[in-house]
């Protein structure tokens, strides 16, 4: 079970973090829109950005950051995307890492940068500059709640989490804010997420473990099957533990990977559940494919099916719905080998619909968490994908997201 005791403190909670959140007016609404997230001390910087061809702006400044390996800031805004919006907008997300360097006091080359909102419209840089620069001056150890709030679109809430582990007879501590709500499916969503951690940890290393755990965290959610153009994951190590510097993949490399899968599998989850007007979060377990990706496909075919989501709105156990989405998922599946089980009870196994209790299947789809567990019979392979529900709600926030 993830420790989570002081997620509040979020990315502040590892030391030698501040961070802050302030209105620039960026958001129609005026509520929170610029987060700054700053450790005075160099960090390793490691990042997993989206597969969008169609990348932001801030994407594309990002990525180089991330390649020169360490970074001090990262700079956000919700309420803009700055995505497909040409050389200006370039210029733009370029422009928010030097205001932010200039009052950090460090090079542009680490100050990562990230947007979310509204896509092709142009970030009003007035409003911008200004909203960093209060940022700045409001950094401090107990901003994380306000820069977690700065982020979020169409939320209901900042998700935040913050651990400690023991390595090398050290704490080093891990926090971390994040958003996604909408247009959620990998490879990532629409989904901004910032990990600060304290740990000493070898910038290629810290590197490979993300890039791996995002293929089984971040990667396996979806809510309505639509890659954004500006989704990104960044972790930031500045060392303060103190702890023998992690150069190998030994006991100390396994313990904090652990750790920080643990966390993003967490943020992964609330994701999931905060989907746009969702009343269900539904875990997918498929078990026993050839492979990996054969499971991991099978699962999304049936997390992304609009039938199958209305059908958990509307507290019906259609498995029906759910066979068809295994069936066309472009897995070669046997359905006479498949089983499905809607929160433990079986509804279908050898090719035809088995009888169940109606009353406790009743209790099952009337839960807000409900797990759907397909059996394949055809190897050792498994993947588990979280997901929502479809409702009225979902039509209603997107038909009203207007440019």
């Amino acid at each position: 079970m993830f420790s989570d005791k002081h997620k509040s403190a979020g990315v502040v909670y590892p030391l030698g973090f501040t961070a802050a959140g302030v209105r620039a007016g960026i958001k129609k609404s005026g509520n929170l829109d610029v987060a700054v997230i700053y450790t005075e001390k160099e960090a390793a910087v490691a990042g997993v950005f989206t597969q969008n061809l169609v990348a932001a702006a801030p994407v594309r400044v990002s990525k180089v950051v991330v390649e020169t390996g360490t970074a001090h800031a990262v700079v956000a805004n919700a309420g803009c995307a700055n995505a497909c919006t040409g050389e200006q907008g370039l210029r733009d997300a370029e422009k928010m890492a030097e205001v932010a360097a200039a009052e950090l006091h460090c090079h542009a080359n680490d100050v990562i940068v990230a947007s979310t909102g509204i896509i092709g419209i142009n970030l009003p840089m007035d409003k911008m500059e200004a909203g960093i620069k209060a940022a700045v001056k409001e950094l401090s150890r107990e901003g994380s709640v306000n820069a977690g709030n700065a982020i979020i679109t169409t939320d209901t809430y900042s998700k935040a989490c913050a651990t400690e582990i023991e390595i090398g007879g050290r704490e080093v501590r891990l926090g971390a804010i994040a958003k996604g709500s909408g247009m959620i499916m990998p490879n990532m969503a629409t989904m901004l997420c910032f990990i600060t951690t304290d740990v000493d940890i070898d910038r290629k290393l810290l590197q490979e473990a993300l890039s791996e755990i995002t293929q089984v965290t971040f990667n396996m959610v979806t809510v309505d099957s639509d890659t954004s153009t500006n989704d990104m994951v960044i972790v930031l190590a500045n060392g303060a533990a103190g702890n023998a510097k992690i150069t190998e993949k030994n006991a100390d490399y396994v313990k904090f990977y652990a750790a920080l899968e643990e966390m993003c599998t967490e943020l992964a989850k609330r994701i999931a559940a905060d989907g746009e007007g969702a009343t269900k979060f539904i875990t997918i377990n498929v078990h026993g494919a050839h492979n990996f990706a054969d499971a991991k496909k099978v699962a999304m075919s049936v997390a992304n099916s609009p039938l199958v989501k209305t059908a958990f709105f509307g507290e019906d156990p259609n498995w029906g719905r759910t066979i068809c989405a295994v069936g066309y998922s472009g897995v070669n599946i046997h359905p006479d080998k498949t089983a499905i089980k809607f929160g433990g009870i079986p509804v279908y196994e050898n090719g035809v619909g088995v009888q169940y209790d109606a009353a406790a299947m009743k209790n099952i789809m009337a839960a807000k968490d409900i797990t759907v567990d397909i059996e394949l019979g055809l190897g050792a392979a498994e993947a588990t994908v979280w997901t929502c529900d479809f409702s009225y709600g979902y039509v209603k926030i997107n038909g009203e997201y207007h440019t």
